[in-house]
């Protein structure tokens, strides 16, 4: 007899991101901050999205909210992670629990800290995130609960974010966390707590991508970050940096948006003038 459907669902082989970023390959994927409909995830997706992290620290969304974010990015194609506030249990399982593939975790400054995020994203034997099954999670399918947590426990990714002076100062006891996946550089809190808010360009910034780049390849994890531009990842790739947020949903709407209204602009001005030269004079054949 061939296994139960309920076993087979439990027994789910990880993602493409997962496999990729293990293998140190490029990927790629975007931050959620305001657009909280339900086709935002699968919008991400279609537009080639490997993830899409969406922002519990910075926004007011509920858990119901990034409960429906989370659900209806499912099966989209885009893993979703969620960033949250705090390194509290009840935020780091909750998000999990609602369906989430990973949590990204702001301004760990510790190994200590670190093992504590591990402790509460992972089931025992490896960590004390608490058991309970057929929900959001586990797609509602009720079958293996002890494979399913061995399972879960090796895919879903804990991304740490660096960016403190204190964060940048341990990083490499961080990255020496077993169960930590990704080094996450936040480059406006870590300059800001370098005392160089916003200076991207300067020696001791650069020289902290280096160091965090540096730590991730040598304990095996990866370095990412949200480049806000193509020429920053290329620079963020050639430093050792793999996993990319390509900017956040309401940055890229209202850039593009100003990028068309500019061009529209300029081209209606253009025709208004036109169309003045010719003395008003419509281009159209007159009926």
């Amino acid at each position: 007899m061939s296994r139960s459907k309920h076993t087979e669902h439990s027994e789910h082989s990880e993602t493409a991101v997962h496999t990729a970023i293990r293998a140190g390959d490029l990927v790629v994927g975007t931050f959620v901050f305001e657009f909280a409909t339900a086709g935002i995830g699968r919008l991400a997706a279609g537009a080639g999205a490997s993830f899409v992290l969406y922002d519990a620290e910075h926004t007011g969304w509920t858990w119901e909210t990034i409960g429906t974010l989370v659900a209806t990015t499912r099966g989209a194609g885009a893993d979703s992670y969620v960033r949250v506030p705090t390194t509290d249990r009840s935020e780091i399982s909750r998000a999990l629990d609602v369906g989430a593939r990973g949590v990204m975790v702001p301004m760990v400054e510790s190994a200590e800290q670190a093992s504590a995020i591990v402790r509460w994203a992972k089931y025992p034997p490896v960590g004390l995130r608490g058991a309970a099954f057929g929900l959001a999670h586990d797609d509602y399918v009720r079958g293996d609960g002890a494979a399913y947590m061995r399972r879960s426990n090796a895919d879903n990714l804990v991304l740490t974010q660096i960016e403190t002076a204190a964060g940048l100062a341990a990083v490499e006891e961080i990255a020496a966390v077993e169960g930590v996946d990704v080094l996450w550089v936040g480059q406006y809190d870590l300059t800001t707590s370098m005392g160089i808010p916003g200076e991207f360009g300067h020696p001791d910034y650069l020289a902290a991508l280096d160091r965090v780049a540096t730590a991730a390849r040598t304990h095996g994890k990866v370095a990412g970050f949200m480049a806000g531009t193509p020429a920053e990842a290329a620079m963020l790739a050639e430093r050792g940096f793999s996993m990319f947020a390509y900017s956040g949903d309401l940055w890229i709407y209202q850039d593009a948006l100003r990028a068309g209204i500019d061009d529209v602009r300029g081209k209606a001005q253009a025709g208004l003038a036109a169309g003045a030269r010719n003395g008003g004079k419509s281009t159209r054949a007159a009926k």
